[in-house]
Parts: C-alpha cells; structure tokens; sequence
C-alpha cells in the first residue's frame, strides 16, 4: 500500500514521463494505469487489495432450479441426488438440471442430508486361507439366513461344514446368535467329532469383533484349543463358497416352505443332515457322498480348557470387554 501511495505521487508531480515512472517502480504500464485508475475514481482508499472472489458464478443453481429441487426432496426424503434429477428431468425435460454432485452440495446445505456414523469395523484377517486336503483341516461355520416359520417365531439356523469333505456337521437353530449360544453348539460338536485345524467364518458377530485383530470371545476359545481362526475378505463370501452353496440347498430343500413351529424345523433339518451327508450324491466329489470321505479328529476336545502360552519376558494384560487393555 505505501508504494502505491508513492506511485500515485509521483505520478500527481507530473515530472516523469509516465513509462519511465513505472520502470523506476518495477511495474508494467498496464499495471500502473490500473492503480491511476482507481485513484482516480475513489481516491487513495480505492488503492486498497479488492477481493479476488468473482462476483458471480455463471453455474449457480438458479434460485427457481433450487427451490424445485429442495422441493422434490421434501416429497421424497430417501431420493437422493441421482434419483431426484432423474425424476426432475422426466417431468420437466426442457428444463437443464444440474448435476447430481450440485444436488448433492445443496442439499447439504440446505440441511436436508444427514451425515452418518462412522461405523467401526473388524480389522482385516491377514492369514491366508488354508486350503483344505483332508478331513478336519477346515471347518466353515456361519449363519444362513433367518426365517419365520409359520407361528411366526424367528428361526436362526448356524451351519458348519467340513471343507474337504462336504459334511454337514452342524444344522442347529439357536436361541440367539450370541456367543454363548453358538459356543454350545460347537462345544457339544467338538465332544463328539473332536477339534478341526482351522475353522473358516465372516467377519460377523459372534466369530469376530472391533477389537484388535478382530478376537471375540468365541475365537479366544478356539485359539485356546489350538484352532486357528480364519476369516474371509469381508464382501467376499466367494472365498466360503463351498459352504453357501450348501445353504442354497438347504434353503430350497427345508425352508420353502417353513414348517409350523421350531421344534418341527429342527427335525426337518435333521433330516436333511442325514440325507445330505449319506444318500445324497455329491458332484463334486465325484457322485460320493460326504459320509464316505468324512472321519472324525483324532485331536480330542480336552476336559480343562488349557491356558494360553507365551514366551518368556511377555508383559501379560487383560483385554476387557470393550476390547481395550490399560498399559
């Protein structure tokens, strides 16, 4: 500002030609007919910085555009952006909408989005899946799909299978799909057929968590008893799939339709355990059937739970139930 004010004068003296005036300032004609200009039209305060912001903006919502727009929206508070221009152009084609990301801003700012949650989510498995060359190597468990059965009582039906073989070892509908519930019907398993290597899950509750590498206190047990945990890609039940076409016979072959009450559908899926793993033949393993390949583990589940071993100098912390320790 103070070497526009001695610009200005300077040049007021009228001693200097005026292309002189500007070299010996360092400053280009245009520019000094720019601040003479101004001077000229409001004194020295017109030589004060102006804002560099347009004026306008040529792609500005027009304000009937916008109202027509916010309106929509209020008739139809889920649409969003894609869909409201969508609507909005069929039925007025003559006039330009303007894109959807436009929308989407205004929206915004007229108070009409709300933000969502962070979400927190299970950290990625970072073993890889082991590929499964004989009985018990892998077992794979989840949940198919609940249903009502025609009482109208929620059915949760948790399957496991052996990934070699095919066995259905487990169909059972649980109470609720907790911890403790599915940790019965995996202990009441493991009396019976003995413990797998590996057991194969998603990266849901109960089998995984928020917390530090996605432990539950379901996958604790298993790695207590020497079982690895293996959790698929989330998004990526492809990597299970083995086990979901399983669910898609099941599904076709015991819940359309779904019998009268509880009791009778946990029949009915006994039923299909015992018809899928000794007389159904299998394409996959060349027209057998699961119960010709399938034999039980020879690692036995134990009477007391072993505790977990860690090497020499570890500093050991309890995880509480939120998943966090305190160090």
């Amino acid at each position: 500002m103070q070497q526009r004010e001695e610009f200005i004068d300077a040049w007021l003296l009228r001693r200097r030609s005026f292309t002189d005036l500007c070299a010996s300032f360092g400053i280009a004609r245009k520019t000094g007919y720019k601040w003479t200009e101004r001077y000229d039209g409001g004194g020295r305060a017109a030589l004060q910085d102006r804002s560099r912001a347009p004026g306008e903006c040529p792609h500005a919502i027009r304000e009937e555009v916008a109202s027509a727009i916010v309106a929509a929206r209020q008739q139809h508070p889920t649409w969003g952006p894609r869909k409201l221009r969508k609507a909005l152009g069929r039925d007025n084609p003559a006039q330009r909408w303007p894109a959807a990301s436009s929308i989407g801003q205004l929206l915004k700012r007229e108070g009409l989005v709300q933000e969502r949650r962070n979400k927190r989510r299970t950290s990625p498995s970072t073993e890889p899946l082991a590929h499964a060359q004989g009985p018990n190597q892998v077992w794979c468990a989840d949940f198919k799909g609940w249903f009502h059965c025609q009482d109208g009582s929620r059915c949760d039906p948790l399957t496991i299978t052996d990934a070699y073989s095919r066995y259905l070892l487990r169909c059972r509908a649980v109470a609720k799909t907790d911890g403790l519930h599915v940790r019965a019907v995996f202990e009441t398993l493991f009396r019976e057929c003995g413990l797998p290597q590996a057991i194969r899950t998603d990266n849901g509750p109960p089998f995984a968590s928020v917390a530090p590498a996605g432990l539950s206190r379901l996958s604790m047990w298993w790695l207590k008893l020497g079982i690895r945990h293996e959790r698929i890609t989330p998004g990526c039940p492809q990597e299970n799939g083995r086990h979901e076409r399983m669910h898609r016979t099941l599904k076709a072959e015991t819940a359309h339709p779904p019998e009268g009450n509880l009791a009778r559908q946990q029949r009915r899926f006994q039923l299909f355990e015992r018809e899928y793993n000794e007389v159904r033949p299998h394409e996959a393993l060349d027209y057998r059937t699961p119960a010709e390949l399938y034999v039980p583990s020879v690692r036995v589940f134990p009477a007391r739970l072993p505790e977990p071993e860690y090497p020499v100098g570890a500093h050991l912390r309890r995880i509480s139930q939120q998943g966090s320790l305190k160090w």
